[in-house]
């Protein structure tokens, strides 16, 4: 039975406030064996775990990411939004996940967030943070912005680096075969049989992204994905389980 792992998309983003602390360690103790975040830059180059550009839809504050000192992003409630139980929960540094992760085993899949702006040298800032507290084995980069993947090749070889795509380009087995990344991340609608065919005879991990209904937590595992990306990792866990033990 091949081992499909399950990734909690921005933490437990279904039953938590998304890329928080609060939806990682939630992860982590359901026993998902990864987190997927988003990480963006500070007005004086900090990394921020944060989804959106702007700062308004998860949190207390407003305005742009980039034009927040990382201190004035530290006065923001990143959990009230989701819930008043979640209240005062903060918005999250990229060092700060790395530090809570030594004591865990989870695989980080870190989105480099240059796809609506040009965070210069973002890709250098995550690899250092990488570099500093030894996860070099344990974290995936992925972005939408393929130049910024194509940096971290240049930057930093050996670490895992995925092609994250929603919609599919026509030329897409050109890309995948001039890439020649690690991973393939489609969005969930996307991945048809024939094309997770190709990215696996291309040697490619297909790891998409989010599936939350039963459905299709199985129909991806019936295709063999590596990995499933997941709102609701302790859901998704159980259905893999039934559909494995059923099998």
């Amino acid at each position: 039975m091949q081992n499909i792992k399950i990734f909690a998309h921005r933490g437990s983003k279904g039953t938590h406030p998304e890329n928080t602390m609060a939806a990682f360690q939630k992860a982590a103790e359901i026993g998902a064996e990864g987190i997927e975040f988003d990480v963006h830059l500070s007005a004086d180059g900090e990394l921020v775990i944060i989804h959106d550009e702007t700062l308004d839809r998860t949190t207390s504050l407003t305005g742009y990411v980039k034009d927040h000192s990382a201190q004035q992003l530290k006065t923001g409630d990143a959990g009230v939004k989701f819930s008043r139980e979640f209240l005062g929960e903060r918005i999250p540094f990229l060092g700060e996940v790395f530090e809570w992760a030594k004591d865990n085993r989870l695989w980080m899949n870190v989105e480099i967030k240059t796809d609506k702006l040009a965070y210069e040298g973002i890709e250098q800032k995550i690899i250092d943070a990488i570099r500093h507290h030894e996860m070099e084995h344990r974290v995936i980069l992925s972005s939408f912005n393929h130049q910024s993947i194509e940096k971290v090749k240049l930057l930093a070889p050996d670490l895992e680096r995925a092609l994250l795509f929603e919609g599919l380009p026509e030329n897409l087995e050109q890309i995948l075969r001039d890439k020649q990344e690690s991973g393939f991340h489609p969005d969930k609608d996307s991945l048809t049989e024939s094309v997770n065919e190709l990215a696996k005879t291309l040697g490619y991990k297909i790891r998409p992204w989010v599936a939350n209904d039963e459905a299709d937590i199985i129909k991806l595992a019936e295709m063999g994905v590596d990995v499933i990306m997941t709102d609701f990792p302790e859901k998704a866990l159980k259905a893999l389980k039934a559909w494995q033990s059923n099998g």
